[in-house]
């Protein structure tokens, strides 16, 4: 029993059925309907969109038997008389050629086209078109040898060529393209493949499942003709119904669950579940590329959903994934998921270790750091578990530090990490420290007599830190600002400097105060410094006291910015 391929059997006949392509079907309805067809056309666009057959249906429609009666003046061919029939089945005919450019390529070829195009139809008031597909592969010596023809064709030629490479004859021969009508084919969306499918399963009598057509849909890449292939094979793969587990065994898809699975590993963040999972995968068989595009459209719909707006194409399963896993991502998470998947996807599809890639792909995204937007730490404040908010500080020293991204401000622990809580205690007070203070620290006399206990909570923890302290007394206290005297040159300011949210932690851990700690150079470091290159030490103070300046108006600017650094004892970064 003779099978025909879906794919040759609901090829379109008519202008109107060319799915997604209303612009060609316009213009070249209107060509012949009005008489103004063009002795050249260049049918551009993906494969498998329609190329070929548009050729054919002009061809048809240019020869059609009874295409007056059919329809008058609207330019589509009755697709029943005997021309129709032949030229639509692409069997052979006096006044339609289809030529394959991949094998007939050279200079001589051109020369018996050009020949064979002198001679008249078959018959009056019909067209002999010459179909040339693939014509990017001809040689450029054949294009120059079929240049003479199109620019002066004789009487009722018509020639098209389809092409999905244009560029190329733009650079073999760029002249062509002025003596010919270009219409570009779009790719077909998902959605229009699917729905073209339902109607083909419709008129074969066989049923289909709406997630086994969205699947095939998105596999076919908006090739209807890969989409009508794909249908066939899933036809015949197995008996009954098609479902989507059965596309996805005949194509070799991966199932929506394990993209469930990962989604909510990632959110648990569970690190030890990545390596038996690739290997998974691996023992399967999947390609791990297609794995990796599949995330992608997974990632791509759960960022649509978190804008607001509803992902289509995507299979029921799928949908439900996004659902429960919707309110466990930020925007910002899923952007950087999605960010590192395009960093990564080239190196998984071209380097013969996919699997390593794969593997820490999936890592950096459980291991990803969690973003926190400014309000949310607001709300965590005025909750009534959280600390209060701190009143507006006076301004900071200049070691603090701001960071802005866009038009607002992201607080961050001094780990670099977003903090949504307030920072832990530091260490415990070394035994004897004075009682704590609620809002200021102690006089200046009480913090000298008291600072080899600062000097000692930091020798466990920072022994570097803690010498280079040792360096260095309290000079001023005022309220909340304490400032240090470097007595030893300018090696240890700078080291207590890059080392400022140690400090500040430790001077809290003995005196029970939250501090802002600047630093200054005493009478021996400014003495030390000037032996080194000319105005280095001036130039560094000038820069710190204009850092200061700037900070203490952008704190000023925003009192709850403020009131949050404050309460949570965080610095600003850059």
């Amino acid at each position: 029993m003779t099978h025909t391929a879906l794919a040759r059997k609901y090829r379109p006949t008519r202008f109107g059925e060319l799915v997604a392509q209303g612009h060609v079907a316009a213009g070249l309805r209107g060509a012949v309907g009005k008489g103004r067809v063009a002795h050249a056309y260049l049918l551009t666009g993906p494969r498998g969109v329609g190329k070929t057959t548009a050729a054919r249906i002009l061809a048809m429609a240019l020869n059609c038997e009874r295409r007056a009666e059919a329809g008058g003046t609207d330019g589509e061919p009755c697709g029943t008389c005997e021309s129709c029939r032949r030229i639509w089945s692409g069997a052979a005919n006096l006044d339609v050629v289809e030529i394959d450019a991949a094998s007939n390529r050279g200079v001589d070829d051109a020369r018996d086209l050009r020949e064979r195009a002198m001679y008249a139809a078959s018959a009056p008031g019909r067209f002999k078109v010459y179909i040339i597909d693939e014509a990017h592969m001809l040689t450029r010596e054949a294009w120059n040898a079929l240049l003479k023809i199109l620019e002066e064709p004789p009487p009722s030629v018509v020639f098209v060529f389809a092409t999905t490479e244009p560029q190329k004859i733009a650079n073999t021969a760029a002249p062509v393209l002025s003596r010919v009508q270009r219409f570009d084919f779009r790719r077909i969306g998902p959605q229009a493949v699917s729905d073209r499918l339902r109607q083909v399963a419709t008129a074969e009598g066989v049923t289909v499942e709406d997630d086994a057509l969205v699947l095939i849909g998105r596999v076919a890449a908006g090739g209807m003709r890969d989409g009508l292939s794909l249908l066939d094979q899933a036809l015949t793969f197995g008996e009954g119904p098609v479902t989507a587990g059965r596309v996805r065994e005949a194509l070799g898809l991966i199932d929506d669950e394990l993209y469930a699975e990962l989604l909510d590993a990632v959110a648990a963040r569970r690190a030890e579940w990545v390596f038996p999972y690739v290997a998974r995968l691996v023992e399967a068989g999947a390609d791990l590329a297609e794995f990796v595009n599949g995330l992608g459209e997974t990632l791509r719909a759960m960022m649509i959903c978190k804008l607001g707006g509803e992902a289509h194409g995507v299979t029921e399963t799928l949908r439900q994934t996004i659902d429960r896993a919707h309110d466990r991502f930020a925007s910002g998470d899923v952007l950087r998921m999605l960010h590192l998947l395009q960093e990564t996807e080239t190196a998984i599809r071209r380097s013969p270790n996919a699997r390593l890639y794969v593997e820490t792909l999936l890592l950096r995204y459980v291991l990803l750091d969690r973003t926190v937007a400014l309000e949310d730490v607001l709300d965590a404040l005025g909750h009534p578990s959280g600390p209060a908010p701190a009143p507006p500080a006076p301004a900071p020293g200049p070691g603090a530090r701001s960071g802005r991204s866009g038009g607002g401000t992201l607080l961050r622990d001094g780990g670099g990490r977003a903090a949504p809580t307030p920072a832990p205690a530091g260490p415990a007070p070394a035994p004897g420290a004075p009682p704590p203070a609620a809002d200021a620290l102690p006089g200046l006399d009480e913090l000298r007599a008291a600072w080899p206990q600062v000097v000692a909570s930091l020798e466990q923890r920072r022994p570097m830190v803690a010498a280079a302290l040792t360096h260095a007394v309290p000079a001023q206290s005022a309220g909340r600002e304490l400032t240090l005297e470097v007595t030893e040159g300018d090696v240890h300011l700078e080291g207590l400097e890059r080392n400022r949210g140690e400090i500040e932690s430790a001077v809290r851990s003995v005196f029970g105060a939250p501090a802002r700690v600047t630093f200054r150079a005493g009478a021996r470091a400014r003495a030390g410094g000037a032996s080194g290159p000319a105005g280095s030490g001036g130039q560094r103070l000038d820069q710190q006291t204009d850092r200061a300046q700037r900070l203490k108006a952008y704190r000023a600017k925003d009192q709850a910015l403020d009131a949050v650094a404050d309460a949570l004892d965080l610095e600003l970064l850059d």
